[in-house]
């Protein structure tokens, strides 16, 4: 019993150290394929290697990095194929978040809603990419939690920072009002508190972000599969 607070600690910093390297994914400060040295992110956050390693094991969990024998951790690139399947299950959740969410939705969740749209909007405009993918997850995160069904959101959880972390390193120059754009619809379909357009709004929503990487790929004369 001794050894549980000192487990617990360390579980903790693991998942905080991973939070931490997530971000700077996102941020685009570790490009794609680019590798994540243990000793030198332990010396930025102050801390040992173990957390660090627990942190990219829980990563490479999450697809967003690979650990390769005697070559170390670095940033994973899937394939198209990999992220059309992962948009197809999240539409499918979200669609199940939106049929459980709307009969409680309150005024002051639609506010929240409603913030975020604006934020995607403003961040557009002002040509800031990131902060248009932080409150695009934000958007979608707010809607599968007023589902209120854990499993739900763990499943959701699962493969959101897949998505997001391609669209961040691979398709950088992605066009932010485009983006911002496509969530308009979903949000009225949640003010009408109507599941039905719900529904059908989020399968559209990500139906035109699988075209758009199609189109994407075909002009950069990619076609899915592995890279």
């Amino acid at each position: 019993m001794s050894d549980e607070p000192a487990l617990i600690s360390r579980a903790v910093l693991a998942d905080q150290v991973k939070e931490r390297l997530l971000e700077d994914i996102l941020a685009g400060r570790y490009p794609a394929s680019g590798r994540i040295v243990e000793t030198r992110v332990a010396r930025e956050l102050g801390t040992s290697q173990a957390p660090v390693r627990e942190a990219l094991r829980g990563l490479e969990a999450l697809g967003v990095v690979e650990i390769l024998p005697f070559r170390g951790a670095r940033v994973r690139r899937p394939s198209t194929s990999e992220l059309l399947d992962s948009y197809a299950v999240r539409a499918a959740l979200e669609s199940l978040a939106a049929r459980l969410a709307v009969p409680q939705l309150a005024d002051t969740d639609l506010a929240e809603l409603t913030a975020l749209v604006d934020e995607m909007r403003r961040s557009a405009d002002g040509g800031d990419n990131h902060a248009v993918a932080t409150a695009d997850a934000a958007f979608h995160e707010r809607i599968v939690q007023l589902a209120g069904n854990a499993a739900l959101h763990r499943a959701w959880r699962s493969l959101e920072p897949l998505s997001r972390t391609y669209l961040t390193l691979v398709f950088p120059g992605a066009d932010a009002r485009w983006t911002a754009g496509l969530h308009p619809p979903i949000l009225e379909a949640l003010r009408r508190r109507d599941a039905e357009e719900v529904e059908k709004a989020l399968r559209h929503h990500f139906a035109e972000i699988g075209a758009m990487l199609g189109r994407k790929w075909e002009v950069a004369g990619a076609r899915p599969g592995p890279d």
